[in-house]
């Protein structure tokens, strides 16, 4: 199990440069986890997909569908005291750290593209570039 970031299950769903890569992930391991967090993270990058006129309504409840099911039974509950830990130990946000609590708390790897998070937690954070042999 590893704990992906919204934007790799963005990567996987949303056909684009990334595409192959978070596929191949998938295939490599097959159970994702992430905070609950991702939800409305991932909400956020199909309404931008909506307002733009790229995908209707059906296609991003459609895509929201399958990524609840992707990630299904392995949404994991984090702990504000570890949340506010990691955000004293770096410069990254509140809902970066989520991210990095939720791998931390299943003792896993966090993987993502976001530099922020890989520059400050190099020991839980890897690459999405680097995450399949």
């Amino acid at each position: 199990m590893i704990v992906v970031d919204t934007n790799v299950v963005a990567y996987l769903l949303l056909e684009g440069p990334q595409t192959e890569r978070a596929e191949a992930l998938l295939l490599h391991d097959p159970e994702w986890a992430a905070p609950l967090l991702w939800r409305s993270e991932f909400r956020n990058v199909l309404s931008g997909y909506l307002r733009r006129g790229r995908l209707d309504r059906q296609q991003v409840l459609r895509l929201q569908g399958q990524a609840e099911s992707l990630l299904e039974a392995r949404e994991v509950p984090v702990d504000s005291a570890d949340v506010f830990q990691l955000v004293e130990a770096s410069d990254c946000s509140a809902y970066d750290c989520e991210f990095v609590a939720a791998a931390l708390a299943l003792q896993t790897r966090l993987i993502t593209s976001d530099r922020q998070l890989l520059r400050a937690f190099p020991e839980v954070a890897s690459p999405l570039e680097q995450a399949v042999p």
